[in-house]
């Protein structure tokens, strides 16, 4: 029997290969004879480059670039063998998490870090960027990003507009002289699952700018802001449309990156799994147990575990889903997964959750290698 596990991060407890290590561990306790292959996954959110840079044996780099509001960070980015690939987060750089809670000011906040962290990926060999968008403090549609790569986006006057979603409605020209030549050869692959488009009710300014720091007044104001952007692009004819799924996503930049990078936008769970090789693996597996911290119904609706459950399908494999806790109704989750297990019952308090979680997987995966086990058994007879 071959198994492959790929397993989402379990939030707040543990790493997407820990907890995959950890369930490898127990299935060895209880089933003897099989082969198990471990690949550390992720939806293209936190965590996605420690999983690809696991799954692969990349390297770590680190750059001191330009936080959200202005102040150096050190973010990181992974190499991927070769290096001439590289995968990235934006939350890395220009992340909500950088700032205090009571500093959010999307009007200020800029995505320059993370055109700083693109910018020095290309300067360094990498044709190929890999890059992750969630989890941003900006509404800046991206526009910090371009000017770190070189794009010079110009007021009326003929001077550069500034940063921050405060900068957009000023913009009137796009000048692209000094942009780093080799981004034009640089493929940058976009992994978001967030699907809402750049403007509207939808939108980046009025579903994601409360989030990050918006009253009802600042959201108005970028929403007019991102229209204006739009115009502008569609003058320098850099994009047809900001309609795409994904466009809204990180304040903009998803829009941003296909505007100025003519980026390609992957639902992050599918492009991870390429990356990864599960695709590879998963067509010659028998079974894959896969895992999240809380299943719900919002499991079914494309998240990590679901898609993989449902590549392992196309491919002939059954499926288990090892979970921290299930909560609500089980219909669609059940159509998905062949069994479902819950390491602990409803109504155990979250912090006993974590303090005992990896104790409690492990013996959640053990009891499914016994019942594997006890299915070798009768088909053996």
């Amino acid at each position: 029997m071959k198994i492959v596990i790929a397993v989402d991060s379990f939030k707040g407890s543990m790493r997407s290969e820990e907890a995959g290590e950890i369930i490898a561990g127990g299935l060895r306790e209880g089933l003897i004879d099989a082969e198990i292959v471990v690949i550390p996954m992720a939806d293209g959110g936190e965590g996605t480059t420690d999983a690809v840079i696991r799954a692969t044996g990349g390297e770590w780099r680190s750059e001191v670039v330009t936080g959200p509001l202005g102040d150096p960070v050190t973010a990181e980015f992974g190499v991927l063998p070769g290096g001439r690939t590289a995968v990235m987060e934006m939350a890395s750089a220009s992340g909500i998490e950088l700032v205090p809670a009571g500093n959010l000011d999307p009007m200020k906040a800029t995505t320059y870090g993370t055109g700083e962290l693109m910018r020095a990926a290309i300067e360094n060999g990498v044709r190929e960027i890999i890059l992750g968008i969630g989890g941003s403090a900006t509404v800046d549609g991206g526009i910090g990003m371009a000017q770190a790569l070189g794009y010079r986006l110009l007021t009326a006057d003929g001077s550069d507009c500034g940063r921050g979603g405060e900068a957009l409605p000023t913009i009137v020209r796009i000048e692209t002289d000094s942009v780093v030549p080799e981004l034009a050869e640089t493929r940058i692959r976009v992994v978001c699952d967030v699907t809402n488009p750049l403007l509207g009710e939808r939108g980046a300014a009025r579903v994601f700018g409360p989030q990050k720091g918006a009253t009802p007044g600042i959201v108005e104001e970028l929403e007019q802001g991102l229209v204006h952007l739009e115009e502008v692009w569609m003058n320098h004819g850099m994009i047809d449309s900001v309609e795409h799924p994904g466009d809204g996503a990180a304040g903009g930049l998803g829009a941003a990156l296909r505007a100025f990078c003519a980026a390609e936008i992957s639902p992050g769970a599918g492009l991870v799994a390429e990356i990864t090789g599960f695709d590879q693996e998963i067509r010659t597996a028998d079974l894959l147990v896969t895992g999240e911290g809380r299943t719900d119904e919002q499991t079914a609706d494309g998240k990590l575990c679901a898609v993989l459950a449902a590549k392992a399908r196309a491919a002939g494999a059954k499926t288990i889903l090892i979970s921290g806790a299930v909560i609500g109704n089980l219909g669609e989750i059940n159509d998905l997964f062949d069994a479902v297990f819950a390491t602990v019952q409803d109504g155990v308090p979250l912090e006993d959750v974590l303090a005992h979680g990896r104790e409690n997987l492990a013996a959640a995966a053990k009891r499914v290698g016994q019942v594997l086990a006890m299915g070798e058994a009768f088909h053996a007879d």
